[in-house]
């Protein structure tokens, strides 16, 4: 049985495990508009995925670059919220794998990305109030097939959903982890939990692209992911 949860209700989220973790736009809204946006979204989800950082990004952004990096080396060396092992960020939502390492690490990592770039979000559009809804949904990672089969659904999310047109596209696509996947080369994400059932990075690829009509086909395994 899968458990879903939201921020408020009472079901824990529990340490080691992994979890599909979704929010989107109010009112199906525009989240993430220009390639500004995107790619401070991502500095907000790679500074925010630590659990002790020293102040807050806006802040950290206007240090020297010297600084900046003794900053982050350090804060590598402390324990992370959790563990990012997929993502992909669309023009009003986005996805998360997470596997949760600290008490309360998921909900703690997901309101400290929200708040940080909504407030940038603000600020460019000159508007206040909330971007993202209140409760963001989430699915208990229960088996390896459920695994592997999420992390493509993931991936696949900008050609399902006609952000991109083919393949090659997606590939280049650069507001989710399928590059880091084909390309071995981990950045944000831990990579090996996925790829230990796939002989070379390439035999992923495979598998992501074998499901390209995925959204046609996406009541075989509609009880895998969340819409």
């Amino acid at each position: 049985m899968l458990s879903y949860f939201m921020p408020g209700r009472k079901i824990p989220l529990v340490n080691e495990q992994i979890y599909h973790v979704f929010n989107r736009g109010i009112d199906r809204r525009p989240t993430f508009i220009s390639t500004k946006e995107y790619t401070r979204a991502i500095t907000v989800i790679d500074y925010y995925r630590f659990s002790m950082p020293p102040t807050r990004l806006s802040y950290f952004l206007k240090l020297s670059k010297e600084r900046r990096q003794e900053i982050y080396d350090l804060m590598s060396t402390h324990e992370k919220l959790v563990d990012i092992l997929a993502y992909c960020l669309m023009p009003n939502h986005f996805h998360f794998m997470l596997r949760q390492l600290a008490d309360n690490g998921i909900s703690k990592f997901l309101s400290n990305f929200q708040n940080s770039y909504t407030r940038y979000f603000n600020t460019i559009h000159e508007r206040t109030g909330s971007l993202f809804l209140d409760q963001f949904k989430g699915v208990l990672i229960e088996t390896d097939e459920q695994l592997v089969h999420v992390s493509r659904y993931i991936h696949l999310n900008p050609l399902t959903s006609y952000v991109v047109r083919s393949i090659k596209n997606l590939l280049i696509y650069p507001w989710s982890s399928l590059n880091e996947y084909v390309e071995n080369n981990p950045q944000l994400c831990e990579l090996e939990t996925v790829l230990q059932f796939f002989k070379k990075p390439n035999e992923y690829l495979s598998f992501v692209k074998d499901q390209m009509n995925y959204q046609r086909e996406l009541h075989k395994i509609q009880h895998l992911v969340l819409e």
